[in-house]
């Protein structure tokens, strides 16, 4: 799949999901942070699923209806489990993501929203 990480997310997750054959943006390597609407706007743009820690991209395709491809968040995982688990929840949730659904990611718990098929 096509990914975007979000700066929030470990930089070392990037070659954990390379190595699971995953084409890999990470925002940390971008001159500025263009700010989460535009964050979303550029993944839409590319086709890529975001994986971020940040609850806000919810704020901004739910209530604002901005489109995306697909959102995975990280919630309370460390660093070096962030990226074994974005590899596994997208092997996992693949056709439901490809759908445009947001999956949240915590200890122990996964939940799914259901999206509508992405532009």
């Amino acid at each position: 799949m096509r990914v975007l990480l979000d700066t929030c997310v470990w930089g070392g997750a990037r070659a954990t999901l390379e190595a699971a054959g995953h084409d890999v943006e990470w925002t940390g390597d971008w001159v500025e942070d263009p700010g989460d609407a535009e964050i979303l706007r550029h993944a839409t743009v590319e086709g890529r699923l975001l994986i971020t820690l940040d609850k806000d991209f919810g704020e901004l395709v739910i209530v604002r209806g901005q489109p995306h491809v697909g959102i995975v968040r990280l919630v309370n995982l460390s660093a070096t489990e962030q990226g074994a688990m974005s590899v596994q929840v997208l092997q996992r949730y693949e056709a439901e993501l490809r759908a445009g659904a947001i999956v949240t990611v915590e200890p122990g718990r996964v939940r799914v929203r259901p999206g509508t098929d992405p532009p």
